[in-house]
């Protein structure tokens, strides 16, 4: 005769270190669908399949929580990126590339890209999460771009720009990107086609801060 079914057991019942992550995963998806001020820590506590008891036992509240969410999710992504530049030993055009690349497929192809539209959509009611946003993703990732123009002009590869606004100017299209998945998407016709515009914006931007030709000519007889 055969054992009985066991029953699945309810998620709650998992081992308690697995909690944390499993709250983070569901706020993450309930933050992107639904925005900030929406989110409801109940449903959060639901769809993690916790009481929302066991929730207030990892964080505090909801600023709480999603500040977790962007430093699980958004914080690995630039830690990688910033070991890559570290040890990157290719051209500067090679190393930008490489990022922009690791970026969509790390973050812009994932349900991470709604975060930086949800901060955007809601900053102004709540301006110290997007002032926690700013100081532990955006300086961190200025500061990574401009390590790469600083590096590509002085190897003699880029030219001379300003680079503290070419930072600005370099990410804004990656921004855009992530913003237009989780907004204007849907109202397309014609699909935009990610793979295409990383193309085109990696064209245009690699071909701004190359050397003129006769200034490469010069530093390669040196």
């Amino acid at each position: 005769m055969n054992a009985p079914d066991k029953k699945p057991q309810p998620r709650w019942t998992r081992r308690k270190e697995a909690r944390p992550e499993e709250i983070i995963a569901a706020a993450l998806d309930l933050f992107v669908e639904r925005g900030y001020a929406s989110t409801r820590l109940d449903d959060v506590a639901a769809r993690a399949g916790v009481s929302k008891g066991t929730l207030y036992l990892y964080f505090e509240n909801k600023e709480d929580l999603f500040k977790a969410v962007v430093r699980g999710n958004v914080l690995p992504v630039l830690q990688h990126g910033e070991n890559l530049v570290e040890t990157f030993s290719g051209s500067s055009a090679d190393l930008v590339r490489k990022l922009v690349r690791g970026w969509w497929e790390l973050t812009g192809s994932t349900k991470i890209a709604g975060i930086p539209k949800l901060v955007i959509a809601e900053a102004g009611n709540f301006p110290d999460l997007a002032k926690f946003y700013y100081d532990e993703v955006i300086e961190r990732a200025l500061s990574m771009f401009r390590e790469v123009l600083q590096r590509g002009a002085a190897a003699g590869e880029f030219r001379k720009v300003d680079v503290d606004h070419m930072v600005h100017v370099a990410l804004a299209p990656l921004v855009m990107l992530a913003v237009w998945g989780h907004s204007f998407a849907c109202c397309e016709h014609e699909k935009l086609q990610p793979e295409h515009y990383l193309e085109a914006y990696l064209d245009m931007l690699l071909h701004s801060l190359r050397m003129p030709q006769a200034q490469e000519k010069k530093h390669a007889r040196k």
